[in-house]
This record gives structure tokens, sequence and C-alpha cells, in this order.
């Protein structure tokens, strides 16, 4: 299985971002040929009793009754043969080949990825029909699922049959089919949909980040408050006379709101903001940070042997911006680039394994070695 392999069948990515991104749901079938799990069932448990790791167990019993259970789990034994799933949040940040999953959709940015969320459903296992607010791309793994999605509907009601489970009511269907392995399903946000297991079965739910207005501005407010920026005091040399002192004008009101964006037409300011921002993770990394800072020096001698590996630890985000001042960003941190540094973090932000050999070919430049023994010591690359 070559998975950075989408078999697109008579569509292309342009016609599909056009068509359907964010309008109407997809079923691709057999978009991978001979899919195999990235990750047992076995594994994905195993993951699920670790107490950094978010999960969820969503079951029913015989009276219709729905259960929502969190982990870290020890037992799955009393959940029984039927009727429920394991949900397990973020596992391409533990499992290498997971994230390799990400590699199909790389026509769109990486900051948009959020997670890769994998579930393990029994037969009639399901979280029944509900919303969500982002676009996901859910591969079928092993076994069988019947698939419902429909088209947006205000008509629908919220349900809430559990304190931790939100639902709506039933919805027609405009797509109706029995997914299998190999087969890939794309769902826009605010379209109701509704998975049900056939059999033992496993999903692969590639979710995309949607911050809210709401988020950013606050992000954006915490941002100026760490800097300590943004206490200039608004000023108006020249106002006029007052007739009607209870009034807020039009003037004054748009005085105030371009008082307010200039924080934003900080270009320099507003690029490390976002670039911090939109690859902070939001879950649990296995950040790597060696017993020993690594130097220069220290790198030479790593670099003496041929058959090391230099790796990123799974589930990073990364992305550069090269506008006012190049930079590359990594889970939050930034790094500042200059014209020898940007191929390597090229690269480096693209987050494949890199061989002695191909280091090689960066470190004759001394900034590029400063800015690769950096990442190495803050532990998001690791040496293998």
């Amino acid at each position: 299985m070559n998975i950075e392999s989408l078999n697109w069948g008579d569509l292309t990515p342009e016609i599909f971002l056009a068509q359907y991104w964010q309008k109407k749901p997809l079923l691709i079938k057999q978009a991978f040929s001979n899919f195999k799990d990235s990750i047992s069932a076995d594994e994905l448990a195993g993951l699920a009793m670790e107490a950094e790791i978010e999960s969820r167990i969503v079951s029913t019993n015989s009276k219709g009754d729905w259960q929502v259970d969190h982990g870290p789990f020890e037992d799955f034994t009393q959940y029984g043969a039927s009727d429920w799933t394991l949900l397990v949040q973020a596992v391409n940040n533990w499992s290498r080949p997971t994230h390799e999953l990400l590699a199909p959709f790389a026509f769109i940015p990486n900051w948009r990825i959020d997670d890769v969320m994998v579930s393990f459903s029994t037969p009639n296992g399901g979280v029944g029909a509900h919303l969500d607010q982002y676009d996901v791309f859910i591969i079928q793994g092993s076994g069988k699922r019947r698939w419902q999605i429909g088209a947006p509907d205000n008509s629908l009601t919220t349900l809430l049959p559990h304190p931790d489970l939100k639902q709506v009511s039933s919805f027609q269907p405009v797509i109706d089919e029995i997914t299998e392995a190999g087969d890939l399903l794309y769902i826009p946000p605010n379209h109701p949909h509704n998975g049900i297991s056939i059999e033992n079965s496993v999903n692969f739910s590639i979710g995309f980040q949607a911050p809210s207005s709401q988020e950013l501005w606050s992000s954006f407010a915490d941002k100026l408050i760490d800097k300590n920026l943004g206490e200039q005091r608004f000023n108006d040399p020249q106002r006029t006379v007052s007739r009607e002192s209870f009034n807020i004008t039009s003037h004054d009101k748009q005085q105030l709101k371009a008082f307010m964006l200039q924080q934003l037409d900080q270009e320099e300011f507003y690029e490390q903001f976002i670039g911090q921002y939109l690859t902070q993770g939001h879950h649990a990394l296995e950040i790597l940070v060696p017993v020993n800072d690594i130097d220069e020096s220290k790198l030479l001698d790593i670099l003496s042997e041929p058959d090391i590996l230099f790796m990123p630890v799974s589930g990073l985000k990364a992305a550069i911006i090269n506008d006012a001042q190049a930079t590359l960003f990594i889970n939050g941190d930034s790094f500042l680039l200059e014209n020898q540094t940007i191929a390597l973090a090229q690269q480096l932000a693209q987050q494949k394994p890199l061989t002695t050999s191909e280091v090689k070919t960066f470190n004759s430049c001394l900034k590029n070695t400063q800015l690769l023994t950096s990442i190495l010591n803050k532990g998001y690359w690791y040496i293998e």
C-alpha cells in the first residue's frame, strides 16, 4: 500500500476543492488500494490506557441508553462484544504510521489539520447522529460500517442523551452506503452524519482545525498582554465641539475601530502571533528532549556515523511564513530564518526523515548547524 497515492477516479484535488470542500459530502470507493490499518485494535487499546492521551468509549445498553466513559482505561471486557466504540484522539502523535496517513491530503495546508482520531467499533457501535463544526476525511480501515450523511438542515433538533454526547434528530441522508477497507468519506461542517459498525471495524478520522473568531481574538489579546504591548492610550487631538454629548458618533466609532486594528497592521507582530497560534498543538506530544544538549561539535560527531536518521516527533505542527520576517514555526515556537537557512527550514517543515548525507548538504553553513541543534535540543526532532 502506497498511502501517498489517493485514487481520485474522475476527480482531482482541484475539482474536489472547487466542488466539494465545505460544500457537499463525498464518498470515494477504494480511494486507497489494499489499505491496511496503521495501528491495530490492541495497540489502540494500549494508547487508551495512557493518562495523557484523550480517549473515550461510547456505548448503548439493551434499553437504548447512551453512556460515555473517559479514559484512561484498565479493562475493556465489561463492554461486551457489541454496541460500543472506542475513540482515541491524536493517534498520529503516538503512531508514525498513522501520522503518515496525512500525506495524501497535502493539497490542504498543514496548519489546517488538527489530528487523526482513530476509532474501534464493535457490531452496532457508533456515537449516534451528530454534527461537527469542522471538515473531516474518514478512511475506512478493517471491517465494514454503514454511513448516512445528510445536507445542512436548520430544522434538526439537538439531543443530549448523555451530558458528554451531543446528537441530532433523524435526517434524510444524501449518502447511505456501506464502507469497506480503503474507502474514503469527506464530510463538510454542519452536515449531519451517522456511522454504525456492521462488524468489528476501525476508522481513521482526519479532522481539520477551524478556529473561531472568538478564539483568534482571545489568543491575540493574550499575546498582546504577554508581550506587554497595546498599552498606548486612545487619543483624539482633532476633537471638535460635541453638540449632543450623549451620542457616540460614527466618527468616534470609526476612530476607535481603527485604533483597535492598529495592532493587526503591525505585520511582523501579527506574523509571529498567527504562526505560533496555528502551529500550537492541541494534544499531548512525545517531546524527546536530549539528556545533554547537542552542540556543533556533538552534531559533527553524529554526522560521522553513516546510518543515522534525523526524525521529527510524530504529530508535530510546523509551518513557514516568509513575508515580513522569514520564520519557521514548530509547535508554537518560532525560529527566525536567514537566506542560508530557508532551504533547511523547508525540509524540517515537511517533517520527513533526513539521512546523514542529506543533513551534511546543509551543515557546511554555521547558521544551518545552529538551527538544527536548536530544534534537536527542543526535542522536536531526534536522532535514531
